[in-house]
């Protein structure tokens, strides 16, 4: 069970100092040169203590709101500050590593399980919140929302980033970048954008897989209203290079999790372009399956539409017979092993309709006569 911080001594320091400290403040807290030392030191703890809660707590990070999460930022981003200004200065810099030894061992009693902080971690103290936000398995979809948040074009490269709202839209943007100025990187199928957070996920996924589920529903739930985006970034996920045998786990989960998500599934099959639902179809089985199956259910759901000579889906008018036929196609150029055993269901559901050869009675039929015409 996981520690709720609200309730402990750092808790509390947080809550005030998190809830009553404005910018200004923040900005101010080195100023009086008789306190400098004392103001560094309690600031340098409060903000350990928030990485920990960050990382380990959801009680807090409940009543966190937007500009909450970007006070959190200037506060890791003022022991940056600190890194900076005091890490070439032996005298100072033992008296924070002090600081920062009690601090650990304060929060060791809270949070069994919190990862140390030393003085060289400071120096990239905004990664180390980040990190720790994106691996809480109880990370409030609120604050995923936050993070994620759309940003107008601005200055995509800049290494400055000033806001949590929209950091890690800012993240893949330039690791989009990256991407797509690679010399010898072919053109992503899914586009960079989309890549880049099929990585992220896969990495996501990969930290705990027991916490697997929960991230997948926040995920549904951060893509709500960008159906097509959803499809893309899974799709990604699927296709990373599997350099690990955990990365292999994720993906055969994240397979598993499509099949009972029948929405998600269809959406896939219909709207991804034929060339990546063959690249999915080849590199996974589990996928190649839903996928058959898939198509056999669409087909299932026809009717013949007597004034337009034509199937049509009873439910999905953008899922026409040619359509239909096009992804069977791409099923069996995939995996020809696939085509045969395919190819004697449909007829076997032909026969069961009574065997016709008329177009319009069956649509496995028909559908086998339109697959037999493409490969003449």
């Amino acid at each position: 069970m996981r520690s709720n911080a609200t309730g402990t001594p750092a808790g509390r320091k947080l809550k005030i100092q998190l809830v009553l400290f404005s910018e200004a403040q923040w900005l101010d807290s080195e100023c009086g040169e008789r306190h400098i030392m004392e103001a560094v030191l309690k600031n340098l703890s409060v903000t350990v203590e928030l990485l920990a809660v960050a990382a380990h707590s959801s009680g807090v990070l409940d009543r966190w709101d937007e500009q909450t999460l970007s006070r959190a930022f200037h506060w890791a981003k003022y022991c940056e500050h600190i890194h900076s200004r005091f890490h070439n200065n032996p005298a100072i810099r033992r008296v924070l590593e002090e600081q920062l030894l009690l601090t650990n061992q304060s929060l060791r009693k809270v949070f069994p399980g919190c990862s140390e902080v030393y003085f060289s971690d400071l120096s990239h103290c905004q990664h180390l919140l980040l990190v720790g936000l994106l691996n809480n398995p109880e990370l409030p979809i609120s604050i995923m929302k936050v993070l994620f948040k759309a940003q107008r074009p601005g200055n995509i490269l800049s290494s400055d980033y000033e806001d949590a709202p929209g950091l890690c839209s800012h993240i893949i943007q330039c690791k989009s970048i990256c991407k797509v100025l690679r010399p010898l990187g072919g053109l992503s199928a899914v586009g960079a954008d989309a890549e880049v957070q099929g990585e992220m996920l896969m990495e996501r996924l990969g930290t705990d897989l027991h916490g697997a589920e929960d991230v997948l529903c926040s995920v549904l739930q951060v893509f709500e209203g960008a159906a097509h985006r959803l499809c893309l970034v899974i799709a990604a996920a699927l296709l990373t290079r599997k350099d690990s045998t955990e990365q292999s786990a994720s993906q055969d989960f994240l397979s598993d999790w499509l099949q009972r998500q029948h929405a998600v599934l269809q959406r896939m099959c219909s709207v991804l372009p034929p060339a990546l639902l063959k690249e999915l179809v080849k590199r996974h089985q589990i996928f190649r399956a839903a996928f058959c199956k898939t198509l056999k259910q669409w087909a299932s759901e026809m009717e013949y539409r007597i004034s337009d000579g034509e199937w049509v889906h009873s439910t999905t008018p953008t899922v026409s017979f040619q359509k239909l036929t096009e992804l069977f196609r791409v099923l069996f150029e995939a995996c020809p092993a696939v085509k045969s055993k395919t190819e004697d269901e449909l007829n076997a559901l032909k026969i069961s309709d009574g065997d016709f050869d008329v177009r319009g009675l069956s649509v496995w039929g028909d559908l086998l006569s339109a697959l037999s015409d493409s490969q003449s």
